[in-house]
């Protein structure tokens, strides 16, 4: 073999090794979990789901009901964050003042960890907008965080027996008809809540000290769009 062969073969076998390296190096990368916390994480995207349908596991129920449930579901979005399906409350029922529209599991539960969803309001005249319900024990017990493009706020709320109180608010006026990430962290009695990545406050509260179920909210008229829900419960050494 001559010298330029010789030379032709090193280069081709240094590149095979090279792009073997890569290659295993990238379905490591892609195949590892980001922490071992992360084992548990849920990611619902609605994409397995049939139209029409809402996921196995999931009710819809609804704090101080009037008149018939509303309609969650879901439906095609090709503004979808994911790919092209969203859970969506499509109507109301003339859902109106204190009356809190529920779709939820408890087949995922939650203790201390993160929520988090993105979110587009559609309509509502008297409410818009919603939010994420954590350590949901029935339809009348649970914490909500939830973004209201209307009145331009973001607040968190307990709801206990059927009554809500509001533990924590902000301020705060996005540009409309756009999807934004909501996400809340829960640490023993702690809470933080984020909008868009960014952290608004934080406080405590110690009315539900349990696991619940999670799941998402909105209120009276307020006509939503939900995509990437995500539940990531933390294990004991994170909290």
């Amino acid at each position: 073999m001559n010298t330029k062969n010789i030379v032709n073969s090193i280069i081709i076998t240094f590149l095979l090794i090279t792009l073997v390296s890569c290659k295993t190096q990238s379905i490591k990368k892609a195949s590892s979990p980001q922490s071992e916390n992360d084992v548990n994480v849920t990611i619902l995207n609605f994409e397995n789901v049939g139209i029409d349908e809402i996921p196995e596991g999931w009710k819809i129920e609804n704090t101080k009901l009037k008149g018939q449930l509303p309609t969650w579901k879901v439906i095609k979005n090709n503004s979808a964050p994911s790919r092209e399906k969203v859970l969506a409350l499509t109507n109301t029922k003339q859902s109106s003042g204190d009356s809190f529209n529920l779709c939820w599991t408890k087949n995922i539960s939650l203790l201390d960890g993160e929520v988090e969803v993105e979110l587009k309001s559609v309509k509502g005249e008297e409410d818009q907008g919603g939010g994420v319900i954590w350590r949901v024990l029935d339809k009348n017990n649970y914490y909500i965080a939830r973004y209201n493009p209307l009145e331009d706020n973001y607040r968190i709320y307990y709801v206990k027996d059927g009554k809500r109180v509001k533990m924590k608010n902000m301020d705060i006026k996005l540009p409309r008809g756009k999807w934004d990430k909501l996400k809340i962290i829960q640490r023993g009695n702690i809470f933080e809540c984020y909008l868009n990545d960014k952290k608004l406050f934080e406080g405590t509260d110690d009315t539900f000290t349990k696991t619940g179920g999670v799941g998402l909210w909105t209120k009276a008229d307020a006509v939503t769009s939900f995509d990437n829900f995500t539940v990531t419960p933390y294990s004991k050494d994170k909290k």
